[in-house]
């Protein structure tokens, strides 16, 4: 697919009726329908995740981007979405993809850094960019083009598949006042937010997120992140760490993508491509809408269980920012791949940040501090 493709999601996106029916996910689009006949081929597809469905908000986004494509074909075009273990464990999916054991993968790009820092552009850097501007970013700043170069390399494509939103900063067994707390605790945090609290004396482990709550219970760990109030209570993270910190400074916008093999998708008529592409950009447009509506009622109940809500102090950001702008300024002098990627990530951010300070900054630091 030529690059330049990967820059027509938007405008794919408005004119198809899958993404309009955004606004009501229970209604099938129709007007890509009509254009998929018996004439084109049955293809089936198996999907690898890196979530289970108890993470109904994540899982049920791709879900429903996998319904979106059977209805706009027709049931032509079909693809089972897997719980994470079922084709591939969760920190496994890009592998699985790569080599063609299955045609796509539902996952998040920071795990798979090891193989490449860049992946880490795509799902989230610290003190990097937050939702709307990430999107900004990816759809018309050059981010996909950029990125695609990098996956490429892996014989993928990556589609933007859904974003969290700003995540929350973690929860402690014991309150961390200052820099000097976080030397030698153990923490549970995936991506390059834990290669910079590795810097900062930060003894970094990746558990699923089903042994989160053990590993704090036993002690094992003494602080953990997950997602957010919503996804964070289910897992009762509560009831074995009281204190609950903000800002997630590591995960300012939380990307997750699809993932799909190259030669698979070379295979694929245009028609279902154009399909699939709509289909994605609804799944990441969608996905935070939804956490925007439970994660303020999941705090509220967070708060009166008697979880104590406090803030990184300034001294804690500070560093953190310094440790991760050195990080990857170390890491693009090493990486050219990286170096590319994060000169025009860099460059794109200086410009939203001085756009969103004068105009977003202002109206938020009014408006979020009055109680009506």
């Amino acid at each position: 697919m030529k690059r330049r493709n990967l820059l027509r999601y938007t405008a794919i996106a408005t004119a198809s009726t899958a993404t309009l029916a955004a606004c009501n996910p229970s209604t099938p689009p129709t007007t890509q329908s009509s254009v998929i006949n018996l004439s084109q081929p049955l293809i089936r597809w198996r999907m690898a995740t890196g979530w289970n469905k108890s993470l109904n908000v994540v899982f049920g986004a791709i879900d429903r981007f996998c319904q979106r494509v059977s209805q706009a074909t027709n049931g032509r075009f079909s693809i089972t979405p897997y719980e994470a273990g079922d084709l591939a464990s969760a920190l496994e999916v890009m592998d699985v993809v790569s080599d063609a054991t299955v045609e796509c993968g539902y996952t998040a790009g920071y795990h798979y850094i090891k193989k490449h820092p860049a992946f880490g552009f795509s799902t989230s850097m610290p003190f990097g960019l937050n939702s709307q501007q990430h999107n900004a970013w990816l759809y018309s700043g050059g981010g996909l083009e950029a990125l695609q170069k990098i996956y490429s390399d892996y014989g993928i494509l990556f589609f933007p598949g859904g974003n969290t939103g700003a995540q929350m900063g973690g929860w402690f067994t014991r309150e961390i006042n200052s820099a000097a707390d976080l030397k030698g605790l153990k923490m549970r945090i995936p991506g390059l937010g834990g290669e910079v609290l590795k810097r900062l004396g930060v003894e970094i482990f990746l558990h699923q997120g089903k042994d989160i709550f053990k590993a704090l219970e036993s002690g094992e760990i003494q602080g953990a992140e997950w997602v957010g109030p919503y996804e964070d209570e289910k897992l009762g993270l509560d009831r074995v760490a009281p204190y609950y910190y903000y800002p997630g400074w590591w995960e300012p916008s939380t990307m997750y993508e699809i993932q799909v093999n190259q030669a698979a998708w070379n295979q694929l008529p245009k028609e279902y491509q154009s399909i699939f592409q709509s289909a994605a950009v609804e799944a990441n447009l969608t996905m935070q809408s939804q956490y925007d509506a439970v994660n303020g009622e999941a705090l509220e109940r967070l708060t009166l269980k008697g979880v104590q809500l406090l803030s990184y102090s300034p001294e804690i950001l500070q560093a953190a920012q310094k440790e991760a702008f050195a990080l990857y300024e170390d890491t693009a002098s090493q990486n050219a791949g990286f170096k590319v990627v994060y000169e025009q990530w860099k460059a794109f951010r200086t410009q939203a940040y001085r756009w969103n300070r004068i105009n977003d900054l202002d109206f938020a630091s009014f408006a979020f501090s009055q109680e009506m």
